[in-house]
């Protein structure tokens, strides 16, 4: 998660980090990543969905995929890279 949160606020970091606790992982900043604050990391995970609730949308996104194919109506890209990716 902390990884998924420096890439949302800078998508080109190069970066390690070692453990799962924004408080007691080490992060290392590499090929001159401009290093971003705990505090910012912590915010944006904050922002970031929980894996339940990524789960939850991506089923929501496949029932809607169905409900649509059975209708005989258009995917959205979303919908479509449910069931073919």
């Amino acid at each position: 998660m902390i990884i998924k949160a420096i890439l949302k606020i800078n998508p080109n970091a190069v970066v390690t980090v070692n453990g799962n606790d924004i408080n007691t992982c080490e992060i290392e900043w590499l090929n001159g990543t401009t290093p971003i604050s705990k505090a910012d990391i912590e915010a944006k995970m904050a922002e970031l969905p929980t894996a339940e609730e990524e789960a939850t949308a991506r089923e929501n996104l496949k029932a809607s995929a169905k409900a649509k194919l059975i209708a005989g109506q258009p995917l959205t890209e979303e919908e479509a890279n449910t069931i073919v990716l």
